[in-house]
């Protein structure tokens, strides 16, 4: 199957071509990247015994920090990769909260209550 490629005009008149292959990979990358970090930071906050508002709060801080890693690893033609750098924070935010959530639950329920 051949690559679609999409152009787009910028701001500037430019012509901009994006490779569709390449933005699903790229997304299916910052996918598997959230599912882990949310099964890693809800592991972490269930062991350490966060409770209910510091455990949502340490959520949150946990998806800026790979936000902000993805854009340092990006480097400054974050462009090329992604569309929008607010769509790469807010996109399956409460998706993968579920995932978070079931670690947490599961983690905190093996260490402090049993």
């Amino acid at each position: 199957m051949p690559d679609k490629v999409k152009t787009k005009l910028d701001k500037s008149g430019d012509v901009k071509a994006y490779s569709q292959t390449a933005i699903v990979n790229n997304n299916g990358v910052i996918e598997y990247c959230r599912t882990s970090m949310a099964a890693l930071s809800g592991s972490t906050a269930g062991i350490l015994g966060l409770p209910t508002l510091y455990g949502f709060v340490f959520y949150a801080v946990s998806v800026v920090i790979l936000w902000l890693m993805i854009l340092w690893k990006a480097g400054v033609n974050w462009k090329k990769y992604f569309g929008s750098r607010q769509h790469l924070l807010t996109n399956g935010f409460f998706s993968q909260m579920f995932t978070y959530v079931l670690f947490w639950t599961f983690l905190y329920g093996m260490v402090h209550v049993y």
